[in-house]
């Protein structure tokens, strides 16, 4: 099967998963329980999960291992899990797509604030602890490191160069973003600009946004990056749509189709790589790639 870069390079857009989180929750995982632990205990559903996804056409699927740095699992007591998690997180997916999809090994934030943006960790420590997390997703199988939902530019950077300097598997970086009266501002005030700018300075082959907003504001924050790194693939991962409190529970109520209608724009903006992020489904991704196949 083709490298996801030389596939994007020749003019293929490609479908990526939908919602993870949302999904394990409608399966049964508590508040307070560890996902990635579900990686060992559940491995059966987190399957199901995945295979859902190929099913509805994406063309690669997230490892359930967000949270899995020692920093994140260590609020439940699991710090000695990392390599075991990540690894079976792999697996799982790799199981599931087979020959015919792409493993997106997923790592997120850590939860820490780097020294220099007045926090307690040193980025040498945030590169360690990432470290340990794409090696195990590696030789569980991955063919692309995803940092994702990243709010910090210095920590994306070490997540990034952590897995540029321990395995040889392209690495995507989206940023998260919310619109305020300056623009798209992550939590820790970078624009699109300069995120996309800075992750592909520490070595981020593919660019982009997920979680945040709707498919909607998608669009400009795509627009934006890609006239900044014209030449980078942008991945987008959108929410179906705004999360809506109903009965005490937080419900996403864009439709498969609210989705659909705006993929075109998506990809006119520059969009090489598009999914969904909390709240969507296998639905959502078919619709998606219904809209591409017309």
């Amino acid at each position: 099967m083709s490298k996801i870069l030389d596939r994007i390079a020749n003019g293929e857009i490609l479908v990526s998963d939908g919602a993870l989180g949302t999904f394990l929750q409608a399966k049964g995982l508590k508040p307070g329980e560890c996902p990635e632990a579900w990686c060992v205990t559940h491995s059966d559903i987190v399957k199901d999960i995945a295979e859902a996804y190929v099913s509805a056409g994406s063309d690669m699927v997230s490892t359930n291992s967000f949270g899995g740095t020692h920093y994140k699992l260590k609020e439940y007591g699991l710090t000695d899990k990392v390599s075991e998690f990540n690894t079976a997180a792999a697996r799982i997916v790799k199981a599931a797509v087979g020959t015919e999809g792409y493993v997106l090994g997923s790592i997120g934030p850590t939860g820490q604030i780097v020294e220099d943006e007045g926090g307690f960790v040193s980025e040498s420590e945030l590169f360690n602890a990432y470290k340990d997390q794409v090696i195990a997703l590696a030789s569980g199988g991955a063919d692309l490191i995803l940092a994702e939902t990243m709010s910090s530019v210095m920590e994306a950077a070490q997540a990034i160069k952590a897995a540029k300097a321990h395995t040889n598997l392209p690495v995507a970086c989206t940023f998260t973003f919310e619109l305020g009266a300056r623009g798209f501002r992550t939590m820790m005030g970078v624009d699109p600009v300069r995120a996309a700018e800075e992750a592909i300075e520490a070595g981020a082959d593919i660019v982009g946004a997920n979680c945040g907003n709707g498919i909607a504001n998608m669009v400009e924050i795509v627009k934006q990056m890609h006239a900044a790194v014209p030449n980078i693939p942008i991945l987008v991962q959108a929410n179906a749509g705004a999360p809506v409190l109903e009965d005490g529970k937080t419900v996403f109520k864009e439709t498969p189709e609210d989705m659909a209608s705006r993929v075109k724009e998506l990809v006119e903006a520059g969009a090489k790589i598009i999914g969904g992020c909390c709240g969507t489904t296998p639905d959502h991704i078919r619709a998606i790639v219904a809209t591409l196949a017309k």
